[in-house]
């Protein structure tokens, strides 16, 4: 019998436990995947913690993952064996409940989410709804490829669906998993690009970034800082901390909006006067879907766009998680199979 070899959690706080398993047959509309890398997201934590409510244990978790068709479930057309895909976040959709109807895909009834509702990329296999997969250049390293379908693909999203356009000034806070992207994505755009971050030894990086200007949290208040700039025609908060979020609002010129693309459970407060002044406003970004993480892969390669990325043997996969939550990384870590796969 064939098998693949996964890295799963049994409970809610448990290790990581290596486990070989049956290797799956794909259903109908399914794809299996060959796995190359899988990218280690803050988000994971809802698995390796059990956050996620009526989540199923043991759970392989995983939702950066980029490898190569090796099968085909009934059904599927458009996929062959030997094609390079990745899957994100977004594990496919209905197309007929309502939210599908509005383009809400992230609400859909039947939605499914890459290594919560059903096994990730953690492993040397999985399976993948056909409509959740993404074709990936046979060109671009796995590894690099991975952070895209997720992190990549919030921030990109994120700003191509913004008011913004080439020239505007648009900040990015926070130059760490997300924010490291952002600032590339945003520079490459054509955006007069902001870096703020905490601390003047920061400054260097980020404009090797390709940011045009750089805000030191450290140095004075954010919106005031800002506001010397411009006044921010977009702001992208990458950093889960409610109050960093809300002193965005401030930097605001008119017209100007917070986009919230990193979650945080914190309630964040916004003055109803800055909100009216400048008719400013605060979204909440969900990262996209497969057709949207083709478009951001595209567009990485052809701009450059790159994510600096960590690599961990699958094995390793309990330091990778902790170099991860620990915030040491730099600034993305990926577990990789290929030594499994000989």
């Amino acid at each position: 019998m064939a098998t693949m070899i996964a890295m799963q959690v049994s409970r809610a706080g448990g290790p990581f436990e290596q486990v070989e398993r049956p290797l799956p047959e794909p259903g109908p509309g399914q794809l299996r995947l060959r796995v190359e890398a899988c990218g280690i997201c803050h988000s994971d934590m809802v698995v390796k913690e059990g956050h996620w409510p009526g989540l199923v244990f043991p759970r392989i978790p995983g939702h950066e993952v980029v490898g190569f068709v090796d099968a085909v479930g009934p059904g599927v057309q458009g996929w062959a064996i030997g094609d390079r895909a990745g899957v994100g976040w977004h594990g496919g959709q209905c197309f007929h409940c309502d939210p599908c109807r509005l383009g809400d895909f992230a609400m859909c009834n039947t939605h499914k989410v890459t290594g919560i509702s059903h096994d990730g990329g953690y492993a040397t296999h999985m399976l993948a709804p056909a409509a959740g997969t993404a074709r990936v250049p046979k060109g671009i390293p796995a590894a690099e490829a991975g952070p895209l379908l997720c992190a990549g693909l919030t921030m990109y999203n994120a700003l191509r669906n913004t008011s913004a356009r080439a020239g505007d000034l648009v900040a990015i806070q926070g130059i760490g998993g997300l924010g490291h992207l952002g600032v590339q994505f945003a520079a490459k755009m054509g955006f007069k690009t902001v870096a703020i971050s905490r601390g003047a030894d920061k400054e260097a990086f980020a404009r090797e970034l390709g940011a045009h200007a750089y805000v030191d949290t450290n140095a004075g208040e954010v919106g005031a800082q800002l506001m010397a700039l411009g006044g921010a025609k977009v702001a992208v908060a990458t950093a889960p901390s409610a109050d960093a979020i809300s002193s965005l609002v401030g930097g605001l010129g008119v017209d100007g909006q917070v986009v919230v693309a990193a979650a945080t459970f914190e309630p964040i407060k916004v003055s109803a006067i800055a909100l009216i002044n400048g008719r400013r406003s605060v979204r909440g970004w969900y990262s996209g879907v497969a057709t949207d993480a083709e478009a951001t892969i595209k567009f990485a390669v052809q701009a450059g766009v790159k994510p600096l990325v960590e690599t961990f043997r699958l094995e390793q996969a309990e330091e990778a998680y902790a170099r991860m939550v620990s915030n040491q990384a730099r600034f993305r870590v990926v577990l990789t199979m290929d030594h499994l796969h000989r």
